[in-house]
């Protein structure tokens, strides 16, 4: 039976000592650096055994790792009593900007395949579709002038359009809703019929009078009820006409 290993290929020292060091879930700010050195001379030793090139700079690391291990085992405190410097504070220093520059060209990786996948319009001359914007511009005072009164005098005409129309909708919905009215009322009057003074509230208005009394000869029509009145100017009756 064989066995085939494979080797992560680092792009650099650093990208090497950051795996490590995140493999061994250590703190970036307290790196055990003679853990940290000697899982870094073997895959050093295992790259080489593998006809891995090996460049100088992760040699230079390696002797940089080597060297702070020799410094962490000296007395962190100065005969005068003054504690020294970490000398690891240079080396973590250079691993968290790596870090921040590595999570940075990920980002714009990411944003170069995102664009990859959109796909551009060409720029087309959308000039015929416009218009010449200078029109205007060219025509002299009395050009302009008349031209300005026809552009007051659409939109004062579409402004007036729109009233009507919001008008004549407001007076459909208030015709129906006025023979929902009625047709409620006769249902609920004792003798099934009305007077047409019953069927106007008391603080009614002109315009309600109208829609009510349109009601009236709408239905009537329609053959919903009867409406009668016995002289000029009597009361109006009406009852529900008999399905």
């Amino acid at each position: 039976m064989s066995y085939k290993i494979r080797l992560n290929i680092f792009e650099g020292p650093f990208d090497l000592l950051v795996y490590l060091i995140e493999k061994a879930e250590m703190n970036i700010y307290d790196i055990e650096i003679s853990v940290i050195t000697g899982q870094y001379l073997r895959h050093i030793r295992r790259m080489e055994a593998n006809d891995v090139a090996v460049g100088s700079e992760f040699m230079v690391l390696a002797a940089t790792l080597i060297d702070l291990k020799s410094k962490m085992l000296l007395p962190r405190i100065t005969s005068e009593g003054e504690e020294i410097v970490d000398p690891r504070t240079d080396l973590t220093q250079k691993l968290v900007e790596y870090i921040q520059f590595k999570k940075a060209a990920a980002a714009l990786e990411e944003l170069r395949e995102t664009a990859a996948l959109k796909l551009e319009k060409p720029q087309e001359d959308l000039q015929p579709y416009t218009g010449e914007p200078d029109v205007f511009l060219k025509m002299d005072m009395d050009h302009f002038i008349e031209a300005f009164k026809a552009f007051i005098h659409r939109k004062m005409k579409n402004e007036e359009l729109l009233r009507m129309q919001s008008h004549v909708e407001r007076e459909r919905v208030s015709l129906e809703n006025k023979i929902d009215a009625i047709r409620e009322l006769l249902r609920a009057a004792k003798r099934k019929i009305l007077r047409f003074s019953e069927l106007l509230e008391a603080k009614t208005d002109r315009y309600d009078k109208v829609v009510t009394f349109i009601a009236l000869l709408d239905m009537a029509k329609n053959g919903d009820l009867f409406a009668e009145q016995s002289e000029n100017f009597s009361e109006i009756e009406v009852s529900a006409a008999k399905r």
